[in-house]
This record gives structure tokens, C-alpha cells and sequence, in this order.
């Protein structure tokens, strides 16, 4: 029978060495954005597939889930005679946390997983490896436009996302739960600031880093064949669900810790 701290302890080294392949890859391409050449067509084909074919899951995301906020809101706000806090505290609920960790975590499961598959593909049918026989700098090839378009474009896609979910709970307000709607407009503009969109843009940005990073990195990275691609995809959106996650606690708590609304 092993020993249980031997195991322990296997497991503490095999994090901390899978913590500084990651350490080292994301240094590596994070330089390769930094340094000449940028290929800005791979940017662009990367900026269509993650922003433009993330739109409709995204929107659909946001509007159903703004809708059914605004329902629960109410509910809840009617035991205490205060349903006229759902315009209010719909913005933001939207703008703070769901709408970009949401867009977030669908963007996630379908391009974490497209680029880990793609890559992973190209490392064991050795294209990879070819690249680098042509010369090629793979990280500036492959790993630098993802990471590039990813930035850029999933705050666009929380833009468009919050927009949709307060347009959701809108619909709803007005719609179904009788709130007026001039009042449910001036009340949603009136609660939302400045810091509530500078924090979800942030976080759009930051959690567009780490799914372009989980999914290079564990599709560079694949061996083993058609396994392992499959592994690495799966590895790929786990690993990019737990970093938005975490890198939304520790923005929250940093922008919106010490204050009081």
C-alpha cells in the first residue's frame, strides 16, 4: 500500500510543474504579441470565428437571462413591497457579473475548445514541427493572433450582451410584470456607472486572454493522437472555466471591495 503523503505529494509536484509550463507559455506568447511580425489576416479570421459565430449564443445567453432576473427580482422584491428595484438591480446584475462571466463561459466552451482541437490536430499530424522547419515562429503563427483577437473582441461581445440582457428584463418589466416603461429607462440609467462598465469591459478583456491562452495551450501542448486532442479540448474549457471564475472574483473584489454599492 503507498503511502498517502507520497501521493499528496506527487500531486503538489505535478500541479506545480504543470503551473510552470503554463508560467513559461504564457510568458512566450505573451512576448510573441509584442514583436514584429503580427499576422493581422490570422487576427482578423480569429476575431470573425470568436466574435462574430459567438454572437448568437451569446445574445440568446443574455436575453433569456436577463429576462428570468427580472422575474426573479420581482418575486422577490414583492414580499417587501419593492418591486421597483427591478430595473435597477437588473443593470446591475447584468453589467456587473452576468453578463461578462456568462459571455465568458459560452464563448469559452465553443472557441477553447475549436482552438485546443485545431491545434492539438496540427501538433500530432507534426504541422506544427513544420512550421518551425520553415522558420516559422508557431507562438506568432498560431498563439499571438488568437490571444490578440480574443482581447479585442470578447469585450464587443459583453457590449453587446449587456445590452441585450437589460433589453431582456425590459421586455419582461414591461411587458408582463406592468412596470412603466419610461420609469424602468430613467431607473436603469439613472443606477448604472461609469465603474460598473469599466469592470465588465475589463473583465471581458482578461477573460478573453485566458480562453485563447487555455486553448493554445493545451492544443500546443497534445500528444498521444486522437486522444489526446480529445483530452486536451476537454482540459482546454475546464481549465478556461475555472480561470474566468477566478479572475472575475479577484476583479470584483478589487474594484468593488471597499465600497459600499
Amino acid at each position: 500500500m503507498r503511502n498517502p503523503l507520497a501521493i499528496i505529494g506527487q500531486v503538489v509536484l505535478a500541479s506545480l510543474a504543470e503551473i510552470g509550463r503554463l508560467s513559461k507559455f504564457s510568458a512566450t506568447a505573451i512576448s510573441s504579441i509584442f514583436m514584429p511580425p503580427v499576422y493581422w489576416r490570422h487576427v482578423l479570421k480569429q476575431m470573425w470565428l470568436i466574435g462574430y459565430n459567438s454572437l448568437p449564443v451569446v445574445g440568446l445567453t443574455a436575453l433569456f437571462t436577463g429576462a428570468a432576473l427580472a422575474q426573479q427580482i420581482y418575486v422577490g422584491g414583492s414580499r417587501f413591497n419593492a418591486a421597483s428595484v427591478v430595473p435597477g438591480v437588473v443593470v446591475i446584475a447584468i453589467v456587473r457579473e452576468l453578463g461578462p462571466v456568462l459571455g465568458g463561459l459560452m464563448v469559452a466552451g465553443r472557441v477553447s475548445s475549436a482552438m485546443a482541437a485545431e491545434l492539438g490536430t496540427m501538433r500530432v499530424t507534426e504541422q506544427i514541427d513544420a512550421l518551425v522547419t520553415l522558420s516559422t515562429d508557431p507562438f506568432k503563427y498560431l498563439v499571438a493572433p488568437r490571444l490578440i483577437a480574443a482581447v479585442i473582441t470578447l469585450p464587443l461581445l459583453v457590449i453587446i450582451a449587456n445590452i441585450i440582457g437589460v433589453l431582456g428584463g425590459y421586455l419582461i418589466g414591461t411587458g408582463r410584470l406592468g412596470l412603466n416603461e419610461g420609469t424602468y429607462l430613467q431607473v436603469t440609467v439613472d443606477f448604472l456607472e461609469r465603474a460598473d462598465v469599466i469592470s465588465s469591459l475589463v473583465k471581458a478583456s482578461v477573460f478573453g486572454f485566458f480562453i485563447a491562452l487555455m486553448g493554445s495551450y493545451h492544443g500546443y501542448n497534445s500528444r498521444g493522437g486522437a486522444q489526446g486532442v480529445g483530452k486536451a479540448t476537454t482540459n482546454a474549457v475546464v481549465s478556461a472555466f475555472i480561470a474566468i471564475l477566478l479572475a472575475n472574483l479577484i476583479i470584483t473584489v478589487i474594484v468593488f471591495g471597499g465600497r459600499g454599492a
